[in-house]
């Protein structure tokens, strides 16, 4: 399997450009749910992630625009098609998509972001100690069946299947906990699979197409509840 290439920024902006350039891609897009303050700590989350990136290999996304856009609006649209349920767990999160855009919308919020991989551990941790964010939890360790943290929900972003997710997850969750799955638009199959493969326990409860603002990004976000 080739190892995907390490891409680099060639310029960070500083804060007070960051935070001009989110004000007016966010207006370009209809993008009207985050409030100043919360859009400045997006903007420093930006810095400390392009930072990193010249060391370590976390995202594929280093132009501006994209992060913006693939990263902050499409990690918090979902506001705009469900309400969420906390405490809310975050299973593969990487280098906190969505859970650190979401702890920014919700700073009083409990979220717990699990993640396996040593190196996004630390970086998550530097991240919460350096926006100052409260009652976040960070877990280092892969989710599976022995995961027994209790949430009233779990997101993910991460490309792991449906069933996978659900079976991982499955003992962290009490009835009428919720499970979002932020998908691309091609997840039919592996969600016949999966209602199938798990109708005892959980039930589908939303199936909501959607693109993100003014882009042609197709998105599906699939929300199962625990019976």
């Amino acid at each position: 399997m080739n190892t995907p290439r390490h891409k680099k920024p060639d310029h960070i902006y500083p804060l007070e450009e960051a935070n001009d350039r989110l004000l007016d891609i966010f207006k370009n897009h209809g993008f009207d749910i985050v409030s100043h303050s919360e859009r400045r700590q997006l903007a420093h989350f930006y810095q400390l992630l392009m930072e990193n990136q010249r060391e370590n290999n976390f995202t594929r996304l280093i132009q501006f625009k994209d992060i913006a856009i693939k990263h902050f609006i499409d990690s918090l649209i979902i506001l705009n098609y469900t309400s969420l349920q906390f405490p809310l767990l975050d299973v593969g999160t990487g280098p906190g998509f969505p859970g650190i855009p979401l702890k920014i919308k919700f700073p009083d919020e409990k979220i717990i972001l699990a993640e396996g991989v040593q190196k996004r551990v630390n970086f998550l941790k530097k991240v919460r100690e350096t926006l100052e964010l409260k009652n976040l939890e960070i877990i280092g360790r892969h989710v599976d069946s022995t995961f027994l943290y209790p949430a009233r929900g779990v997101i993910t972003r991460a490309v792991e299947d449906l069933g996978e997710t659900l079976g991982h997850v499955q003992n962290a969750l009490g009835p009428g906990s919720k499970v979002y799955f932020m998908k691309g638009p091609n997840v039919d199959e592996e969600l016949k699979k999966a209602q199938k493969d798990f109708k005892k326990i959980y039930s589908l409860k939303e199936n909501i197409s959607y693109t993100l603002p003014k882009t042609t990004h197709h998105r599906r976000l699939i929300i199962f509840e625990k019976n």
